[in-house]
C-alpha cells in the first residue's frame, strides 16, 4: 500500500487506529487506539501477556496487524519502509553483542550493518552516544565484562546510532537492581531534554511515574486508560478503616448520604481492600476534610479504628484499572 499522509493537524509521531492482532483464534491487541505526540515521554503499561511487545513488534513491522493502521511521523505504515526506520532506535527483550568485543567495537559493528557511512561523522556519533549513555570511560572495555545495567545502557546506545527521532524501549530496566535503574531513568530523561520522543514499556510503575508525561494501560489486549500523567493522579481521597464489618457497613451508607446530600467536597463514595486486606472505605475528599468525616460518623457513634490520607500513585491507579473494574471497589496505599 502506498504511503498516505495522515492530516497535518494530528500532531502525532505515532498513532495507531483500530490496531488488531490475533493469533488463531487469541486476540493480543483488540481495536486499539494510540497517540504518541513528538516530544513525549509515554509510558505503556500492563501485565504481562496483555498485549505491551505485541503492539511494539507491529510497530516496527515485525509482526504484520490482522486489522488496523499505523502511522508513524504521519506516513502510513504498513510494509517495512527504511526511510521511516532510520528515524526510529528500538531495544526489545534485551541487547545482543559480542562478548569478546569492546562496548566501542560492538557500537562500529553495528553502525557498520545499519548503514552508517564510515569516516569521521561515524566515529563522533559514536562518541556522542558513548557519553550520553555515559560509557566513555569504559567503551574499550570487554563488553562480556560489563554490569546488567552497563548492557542495557549500550544496547540503548545502540538504538541512538541514527540519531532517532522516536525510541521504543521494551522493558529497559527489567533485571537491573536500583542503582541501574537508576541509571536508566537518567538516560531517559537525558534523551527526553533532547527533544526526543521516547515510548516506554514497563512493568516499573513508579519509574514510569518519575519520567513519563503520558500514559496508556493496556489489560487483555484493550486500552483502558490514556492520557497524562497528572491528569491521572490528580484525586486525592481519605480512607476509613473501620472495626468490624457492621461498623463499616454503617459507615457506608451514611458517608453514601453525604455524597448524594450534594455534599460539593464529597465527590465519591466507595468500598476497596487496602494492601493488608481490610475492607476499607474511600472518600473522594480533600484531606482536610478528614476530621469532618470523622465527626460526622462520631456523631452516629461509629469510632474509625484508622483514618489517612491517600494521594493517588500510578501503581494504585494501574491497580485499580486493571484489577477492579467496578466504582464500588479499590485499593488503597498508606503513605
Amino acid at each position: 500500500m502506498k504511503n498516505t499522509l495522515v492530516s497535518e493537524a494530528v500532531p502525532a509521531v505515532i498513532k495507531t487506529v483500530g490496531l488488531t492482532k490475533k493469533f488463531g483464534s487469541k486476540v493480543a491487541v483488540n481495536d486499539l487506539h494510540l497517540e504518541v505526540k513528538r516530544g513525549d515521554v509515554f509510558g505503556f503499561l500492563g501485565p504481562n501477556g496483555s498485549g505491551k511487545t505485541t503492539t511494539i513488534r507491529m510497530l516496527l513491522s515485525l509482526l504484520h496487524p490482522t486489522a488496523g493502521q499505523i502511522y508513524l511521523f504521519g506516513m502510513n505504515h504498513t510494509t517495512p519502509l527504511p526511510r521511516l526506520l532510520l528515524r526510529l532506535g528500538a531495544l526489545i527483550e534485551g541487547p545482543v553483542f559480542y562478548p569478546y568485543l569492546s562496548g566501542l567495537d560492538n557500537l562500529r559493528v553495528l553502525a557498520a550493518r545499519s548503514g552508517m557511512k564510515l569516516g569521521k561523522s561515524n566515529h563522533h556519533r559514536i562518541e556522542t552516544v558513548l557519553d550520553l549513555i555515559d560509557l566513555s570511560h569504559r567503551s574499550k572495555d570487554l563488553y562480556g565484562t560489563y554490569s546488567l545495567g552497563m548492557k542495557q545502557r549500550l544496547g540503548i546506545g545502540a538504538a541512538l546510532l541514527t540519531d532517532p527521532e522516536l525510541i521504543l524501549l521494551d522493558e529497559p530496566t527489567n533485571g537491573l537492581d536500583p542503582a541501574g535503574v537508576h541509571e536508566i531513568r537518567q538516560l531517559i530523561l537525558r534523551l527526553a531534554a533532547q527533544g526526543k520522543t521516547i515510548f516506554l514499556s514497563s512493568h516499573l510503575l513508579s519509574e514510569v511515574q518519575h519520567v513519563c508525561n503520558r500514559v496508556a494501560i493496556l489489560h487483555q489486549g484493550h486500552l483502558l486508560k490514556q492520557g497524562h500523567v497528572k491528569e491521572l493522579l490528580q484525586r486525592e481521597r481519605v480512607v476509613v478503616h473501620m472495626g468490624t464489618h457492621e461498623e463499616t457497613e454503617q459507615a457506608f451508607t451514611l458517608l453514601q448520604q453525604v455524597h448524594t446530600s450534594g455534599t460539593p467536597w464529597a465527590r465519591e463514595v466507595s468500598r476497596g481492600i487496602d494492601p493488608q486486606r481490610n475492607t476499607v472505605i474511600f472518600v473522594d475528599a480533600p484531606p482536610a476534610r478528614s476530621s469532618e468525616i470523622v465527626a460526622l460518623l462520631a456523631q452516629q457513634r461509629l469510632f474509625p479504628a484508622e483514618v489517612y490520607h491517600e494521594q493517588a500513585t500510578l501503581e494504585v491507579f494501574f491497580l485499580e484499572a486493571t484489577t477492579w473494574p467496578t466504582a464500588d471497589t479499590g485499593v488503597a496505599r498508606k503513605r
